[in-house]
């Protein structure tokens, strides 16, 4: 039965501030906090760059059969239900991780934390869908959305607070997303099926899907290195401080990625695209030629973590566009190609990084980054 009743002002706003963060708690702490222990992994569990970009490869492809399970589940068992386990998911692969003997034990971890992430979005996407107000839509996709920023935030001084104990920051982790889900259990709608059936044809493919899908998979290679491998490359030049540091104005900064609603209805959406990608691939860069600088460093972690959450919110906006019948299958596809790209590119960038150094690695991502620039979507443009 359609669940398609418009929620008051007071309920958007309390499923805007739960779906904030669920996304925080699977994204910022679940998945992306990975990246900012990886010199504690690598020191604990005596892994090379290549086997943390594997493991981290892991995560990712977790998240694709997350996003694949939950695009098809959404629709059929609700939102609420489908973030419900979102957040599970998210408790349990955290609380793994931080109890972890070995590096395999880890991986798993990794892999049942990185699966909520891809469980999170369609059924999110979908409740701001069919239960929000026409005209507060795209605002509160790119809200939601956003929570990636604060989940950065919140981790960064976690790992500062605990120092070198990272089994107590990930525990404190789970119990956050624990926490999370509950409230998520109370606030986010159920919002099932929608009162227009699609065409199922049309909802796989419709016209502009391959543009975007393939936007998505070129800026999740090119985002890759920073994620994965941003904290290796600051930590060894600058030390663990300033590169903690970094990581939390990275989120802090990612929090403005909420305005990529507004951006999108200013610049146009192909503008917004072209803009973002630059200023990826250029902060990207900066952080390949210098490393070493405090100053640089923080202004670029800050321009990547601002780009990169409101590049995700453009894209997760383009996708309800091409997808307006079934916006759970376009967020699906969107974040599925995004965590494709990303899982092909951090055992590379790993790989690369043994052979020639992080730097190069990081120079190489910020050209793929820059060439994201030609997939921007034609039909829309200002």
């Amino acid at each position: 039965m359609a669940d398609t009743s418009a929620l008051t002002r007071g309920g958007t706003i309390r499923m805007a501030a739960a779906g904030l963060a669920l996304i925080a708690a699977c994204y910022g702490l679940a998945r992306f906090a990975y990246g900012l222990f990886v010199p504690s992994f690598r020191a604990a569990f005596d892994l090379d760059a290549g086997t943390a970009g594997l493991i981290a490869s892991g995560s990712y492809v977790a998240y694709c059969v997350g996003v694949t399970l939950a695009t098809a589940a959404t629709p059929r068992l609700g939102s609420r239900f489908v973030a419900v386990s979102a957040g599970a998911a998210a408790t349990v692969g955290t609380a793994f991780v931080a109890m972890a003997p070995d590096a395999p034990l880890l991986a798993v971890g990794v892999l049942i934390a990185g699966s909520s992430t891809g469980i999170a979005s369609p059924p999110l996407a979908h409740a701001v869908a069919h239960r929000v107000a026409a005209p507060a839509r795209d605002r509160v996709q790119s809200i939601v959305n956003a929570g990636t920023g604060l989940g950065v935030v919140v981790s960064g001084p976690v790992a500062l607070v605990v120092a070198d104990q990272w089994r107590m920051a990930w525990l404190a982790f789970s119990a956050i997303a624990a926490a999370v889900t509950v409230w998520v259990a109370f606030v986010v709608p159920a919002a099932r099926r929608s009162s227009v059936p699609a065409s199922p044809a049309r909802a796989r493919f419709p016209p502009g899907a391959l543009l975007l899908g393939a936007a998505a998979a070129l800026m999740g290679v090119g985002s890759a290195a920073v994620w994965t491998f941003g904290q290796d490359l600051v930590g060894a030049h600058t030390g663990r401080g300033v590169a903690t540091v970094a990581w939390i104005v990275l989120g802090a900064c990612g929090l403005l990625g909420a305005a990529a609603g507004d951006l999108v209805e200013r610049l146009g959406m192909g503008a917004a695209w072209a803009a973002l990608m630059v200023a990826m691939a250029a902060s990207t860069a900066a952080l390949a030629v210098a490393p070493g600088a405090a100053v640089v460093v923080l202004a670029a972690s800050g321009v990547f973590g601002a780009v990169y959450i409101a590049a995700t919110g453009v894209l997760l906006v383009w996708s309800t566009q091409v997808f307006p019948e079934s916006p759970a299958r376009g967020v699906g596809l969107v974040f599925l190609l995004l965590a494709v790209g990303q899982a092909v590119a951090a055992p590379a960038w790993g790989a690369l990084a043994d052979l020639a150094g992080l730097r190069m690695a990081f120079c190489a991502a910020s050209i793929l980054s820059a060439l994201a620039v030609l997939l921007r979507p034609r039909a829309c443009r200002p």
